[in-house]
């Protein structure tokens, strides 16, 4: 079990994910270079040895050979998002058969107007994904106009709680829409990494952070007459590097 993925700064403990986190969502915010993506493949590597499915959206619609090695593992079936009857048809065979999926994904699929519902997030939320699969939704083009086509799939995240069984992770470079009160509610889990701005979050120390580090927050799993108590520590996490 890959469970262990770094350690904490200010113990000697080791950071240890937990059952919990496959039914919980996290955010893992940070700029470009601060470790996000190694982190995710940390937590996919997890859900993989709870047996749980995984789709993995990559907004950047990465082409297969541009996909970074550590996600080229045994598990790995790619595939590209498209308004076709020959995408229908491949999606739907690996999601029967219950296969990891990496899909990429342009934002431009996304619709524009709030009345309008894309097929793009017609496809995400079938029963049988949200019954089964275990979602990474990688932001990585939000500085070139992903949240000006986001009030359709915001609108899919708000109410995405109530419908999954298991959780998502959402990484993304720091964007003023997750200082939204309501949206951080979503996420149980909270990652955030070295930033420019230190307004994100309110905490400055994330100006001086260096790759695989992280301020990390979570919900306890004790609940109040509120909400959950929210602990904070400064962790590291280990690189991934893929076994060949």
């Amino acid at each position: 079990m890959r469970n262990v993925i770094g350690r904490y700064l200010d113990t000697i403990d080791a950071l240890r994910l937990e059952e919990r986190m496959l039914t919980h969502n996290t955010l893992i915010l940070g700029e470009e270079g601060a470790g996000k993506t190694n982190l995710a493949c940390k937590i996919r590597n997890f859900v993989i040895d709870n047996n749980v499915p995984t789709l993995y959206m990559d907004f950047a619609n990465s082409h297969e050979d541009d996909v970074e090695l550590r996600y080229k593992d045994e598990h790995f079936n790619y595939i590209r998002f498209e308004e076709s009857e020959a995408f229908d048809e491949a999606f739907a065979a690996l999601v029967a058969e219950k296969k990891h999926i990496y899909m990429a994904v342009n934002p431009n699929f996304f619709a524009t107007k709030r009345e309008k519902k894309s097929k793009l997030s017609q496809v995400i939320s079938q029963q049988k994904l949200l019954d089964d699969y275990y979602y990474f939704f990688h932001d990585i083009e939000n500085l070139n106009g992903f949240y000006t086509k986001f009030e359709d799939f915001l609108l899919y995240m708000l109410s995405f709680t109530n419908l999954q069984k298991q959780g998502f992770t959402f990484l993304a470079q720091p964007h003023p829409i997750f200082e939204n009160p309501h949206l951080k509610l979503l996420f149980s889990f909270l990652y955030v990494g070295k930033c420019s701005n230190a307004n994100y979050y309110n905490t400055a120390i994330l100006k001086t952070l260096s790759k695989n580090h992280f301020y990390y927050q979570y919900r306890t799993a004790y609940p109040t007459l509120l909400f959950n108590d929210i602990k904070s520590s400064m962790v590291k996490i280990d690189e991934y590097v893929p076994e060949l």
